[in-house]
């Protein structure tokens, strides 16, 4: 009962909100909204609120238009994003594919029951096929099975793919996949790894 009392008295909120855009600017309509979900929302371990918090590819991205991008838009999104991408000093970009596979079906991280002081996997299958032998995966994002048989290893190919894990928006503005270097969900080293999976001939995504 408890629930369901947050959860109407969170629809009535919405509703009063809702009602009251007419009156407002859309900045002060999303802080209203903004406030509100933080009163419905309790920190518990490694999940606080600040996840609450938006930064300008996020806002850009919850905007209604953002189904239809305009072009100018867009090319802002990627632009920033790609000027974030941090690429290895050392300038490998491949590590191991096996750890890499570990990785991409580990679902743990970042969840408030997640031990923040284990590394986070990145649940690469929830939305992708990765290999042949994998009978059950998402399909949210597209097939990357012959992911680099279709595409081969050189720098630049690697140098995106790395790129891609790191921050997905860098390449396609307002994608569904995880920033998952931006956002610190994966260490540099486990991208490395991911990157590998993707590319090594040996990697069953290859084979």
């Amino acid at each position: 009962m408890k629930t369901r009392t947050s959860a109407t008295a969170i629809f009535v909120g919405i509703a009063a909100i809702a009602a009251g855009c007419a009156s407002m600017s859309d900045q002060e309509a999303s802080q209203k909204a903004l406030e509100l979900m933080k009163t419905s929302f309790s920190e518990r371990g490694q999940a606080k609120l600040d996840r609450l918090d938006q930064d300008e590819t996020q806002k850009l991205c919850s905007k209604p238009p953002a189904l239809e991008l305009s072009k100018e838009v867009a090319t802002r999104i990627e632009k920033a994003n790609l000027d974030s991408i941090r690429y290895p000093a050392d300038g490998m970009l491949l590590g191991d594919w096996k750890s890499g596979e570990r990785i991409a079906q580990s679902g743990i991280g970042k969840q408030f029951s997640d031990d923040p002081k284990l590394p986070s996997g990145a649940n690469c299958y929830a939305c992708h096929q990765l290999s042949k032998a994998e009978i059950s995966y998402g399909t949210i994002g597209p097939s990357l099975y012959n992911y680099g048989k279709l595409r081969g290893t050189s720098e630049p190919i690697q140098r995106y793919t790395y790129g891609k894990v790191y921050n997905s928006q860098a390449f396609t503005a307002c994608s569904n996949m995880p920033r998952f270097g931006h956002n610190a969900i994966l260490t540099e080293q486990q991208m490395k790894d991911v990157t590998a999976l993707l590319l090594d001939p040996n990697s069953p995504v290859n084979q």
